[in-house]
């Protein structure tokens, strides 16, 4: 197929960066090559639990087939198995995404997608203490690259693809040349060990094939063991480091979508290593976490309900939420400007975060950026719930969770999903280009909500 290239010469960027939606011709892969050049910027911002976050995501298992393999129990054994960590949409790239933005915007398809540039990430919240970060994508050809995926050069087989890195996705980094510099393949990794210039938030990704999406379980698990001693020898990766372990999401897709997760790492207490958790998390946890541990704002998106890890909550004093997840599924997006009707439905209006005054998990308000985008409108749900739900497209509602002795549930007499029209600001179809993401006229949110006061057992319809 022939590639849709475009060369952007941004200013200030080390090189060309060439963005294609399928795989470029290898001579001008070749060429922007030579003239990319990596970024390493490096902090030393304390946290409250550990120094470091670092995530490393394999692909497309249920959590029966991992929990029984081997290697993922020898793994579990070296740290904390976490026993009820929730991936959030199918296919994959929803998935990454979320964990960036805190938000899929109904994304239920592998496309070539770039999410405009007023959607805030995970990046935006770092750089407001200074923290640096990352991503180390396996088999990337250069440093930034913008293309829909790489295949190895001698078997041609899958190798880097776009769909499995969260940041790329988001134009307000990729569209940054400094911050797309941060975005760096595995030879990257080691040298950044060596120099002792790791960052200190980082998402790893392994290649097609290390990942288990091309092979199996028992063949990723392998190599992510080895991958993962090999780290253990490095004080500057693991040392004062949290690292999470995980499954971008299920392979079978009607199932729940609940996947084997395991934190390892030397910010980990000895007390707890061995050790089996089993609070409710989702891919959102790990943006309320690091909001928790840095004392970093909220998105105002699904990161602001979610529970934070126990290693860090016990810290803080937070009190994560129960939640009864016998009819909950989390296998499906909602309804916004990314869907392709799929496993959503397409909606061209993008979902306002939270601005207000909501109690986030985290505990330090909504990112003044996202305050100031989208702060004269209402919230499209109620974005302090544990975890989504939707009551337009009737998905995972009605399912009860409780905090300090009150009970909500999930979706009971309320819309989840406002019904104002909005300006058209991405295609569904292949590309999203444009520059903003819009919402105009005032949401619509049911006057129920988690805010209001209630008696010890009450039972509240959470509005959302």
């Amino acid at each position: 197929m022939q590639s849709a290239v475009l060369l952007l010469a941004a200013a200030g960027a080390a090189s060309a960066q060439l963005i294609t939606t399928s795989e470029p011709p290898l001579s001008d892969i070749k060429a922007a090559a030579a003239t990319a050049v990596p970024s390493s910027p490096v902090s030393n911002v304390q946290g409250l639990a550990f120094k470091n976050f670092y995530q490393i995501w394999l692909e497309n298992i249920d959590y029966g087939n991992a929990s029984d393999d081997s290697n993922q129990k020898y793994l579990a054994s070296k740290g904390i198995e976490l026993t009820n960590f929730w991936a959030v949409a199918h296919p994959s790239e929803p998935n990454y995404a979320s964990t960036a933005a805190g938000d899929q915007f109904a994304m239920d398809n592998d496309d070539f997608i770039q999410i405009p540039a007023n959607v805030s990430t995970v990046v935006d919240l770092l750089d407001t203490k200074g923290i640096s970060w990352g991503e180390y994508q396996e088999s990337l050809p250069y440093a930034g690259f913008q293309g829909f995926n790489y295949s190895n050069q001698q078997t041609y087989a899958n190798d880097y693809v776009r769909k499995h890195n969260p940041l790329i996705l988001f134009d307000n980094v990729a569209g940054n040349a400094s911050r797309a510099s941060q975005i760096k393949n595995f030879t990257s990794l080691w040298s950044d060990i060596e120099n002792n210039s790791l960052p200190q938030w980082a998402f790893i990704t392994p290649n097609m094939t290390n990942d288990a999406h091309d092979t199996n379980i028992s063949f990723a698990s392998v190599w992510e063991r080895n991958f993962i001693e090999k780290l253990e020898n490095y004080t500057d990766f693991w040392n004062e480091s949290l690292i999470l372990l995980t499954f971008d999401e299920t392979g079978d897709y009607p199932i729940q979508n609940k996947v084997f997760s395991v934190l390892l790492g030397g910010a980990i207490p000895s007390n707890l290593v061995g050790t089996v958790d089993n609070t409710f998390y989702t891919h959102y946890s790990t943006l309320a976490t690091v909001q928790a541990n840095w004392g970093l704002p909220s998105l105002g998106r699904w990161d602001c309900g979610a529970n934070i890890f126990q290693i860090v909550s016990n810290k803080t004093g937070y009190t994560n939420y129960q939640v009864d997840t016998t009819n909950l599924y989390l296998n499906s997006s909602f309804i916004g400007p990314l869907s392709t009707n799929t496993y959503s439905n397409y909606s061209s209006v993008w979902p306002v975060p939270a601005t207000g005054n909501e109690s986030c998990s985290a505990g330090h308000g909504i990112l003044d950026s996202v305050k100031a985008t989208w702060g004269a409108l209402a919230p499209t749900y109620n974005y302090t719930s544990p975890f989504p739900f939707d009551t337009a497209s009737d998905k995972d509602v009605n399912v009860p969770f409780s905090r300090n002795g009150t009970t909500w549930i999930s979706g009971v007499n309320n819309t989840a999903l406002t019904t104002k029209t909005s300006n058209s600001t991405g295609s569904t179809t292949g590309t999203s280009t444009s520059s903003s993401a819009t919402h105009t006229g005032a949401a619509s949110v049911n006057s129920a909500s988690g805010a209001l006061a209630l008696a010890a057992g009450a039972v509240l319809a959470f509005a959302l």
